[in-house]
Parts: structure tokens; sequence; C-alpha cells
């Protein structure tokens, strides 16, 4: 890869008697430092958030594993819905709206990561759907063609 990173954290119940928020197990800061290998530059970065685990329910180093987790899910579900359906420049700001279409949008990368073959990426499945909708029935079985044919029973 072109980049070096390199993760710290901190953790703390210090402050939890003075925070005005419910069940707060821990504090913590994530500073998230990386090296360009190809311009040569550093970036760096902190994060602060709260936790409801305490320490004995997660340590700094269980904290971090659970923090890199979730990045990667985000990085691996949401990117891919942000990017193949521009989500984050949807209009649907109302009522249960939003969180329906994601849902769809989730149900629909994944019935397209289940027609993927080799190394075919979800924007070219959805590229070569969106000129061919009849393989979008096929696929589903929802036509009589792609209909699977039971066989009629011997006797």
């Amino acid at each position: 890869m072109g980049a070096i990173e390199t993760r710290r954290i901190w953790v703390s119940s210090a402050l939890n008697d003075y925070l005005d928020f419910p069940h707060v197990g821990q504090l913590f800061m994530i500073e998230r430092e990386v090296f360009h290998k190809k311009n040569a530059t550093c970036t760096l970065e902190r994060a602060l958030g709260i936790t409801i685990q305490t320490s004995v329910q997660a340590d700094a180093r269980g904290l971090l594993a659970t923090n890199r987790g979730h990045w990667a899910i985000e990085n691996s579900c949401h990117y891919v819905i942000d990017w193949n359906f521009n989500q984050d420049r949807s209009r649907i700001r109302t009522g249960h709206g939003p969180s329906n279409v994601t849902r769809l949008r989730r149900v629909a990368v994944g019935v397209i990561k289940s027609f993927i073959k080799g190394r075919e990426s979800v924007a070219e499945k959805m590229r070569s759907l969106s000129r061919n909708t009849s393989l979008v029935f096929d696929y589903l079985r929802m036509t009589e063609n792609s209909a699977r044919r039971v066989p009629a029973p011997s006797g």
C-alpha cells in the first residue's frame, strides 16, 4: 500500500462523574497518524469517543480493535452503497424514508454481489444490468424463462 498508519488510544473513566451523559463507561481518544509514501507527507487525526463499556469490559486494546472493526465495515458496506447509489446526495430526509431506502440499497447490493463472478465489481455488474434489464428479472427468477423447472413426479 501507499501509506503507513499508526493508531494510538488513550482511555479514561476519570471524567465520568462530570459528564451529563447516560451510561458512560469510559472516554477515549484515538489518534491516527498516516505517513503517505507517495508524497512523503504525514497526516494526524484525533477522534474523541464515549463508550458504555467499562475498563473491565473493554481495555484500551479492545476498544481500538472494536473501532478498527467498525471502520472496516463502514468502508466495505457503506462505501459501496454511497459510491454506487450516491447515497450522500439523497434528498430523502423525513420519517422512516432514509432508513428504508438504505435497507433496500443494502438488499440490492447483496443480490448483486451474489451474482458477481470473478473479479467483477458491484459497479460493473450494475452497469451491465442497467444495459440489459431483462437480466435483472432472470437473476431474481421473476420470469417464466428464468424460473427453475421442477421435474414432474414419475409414476
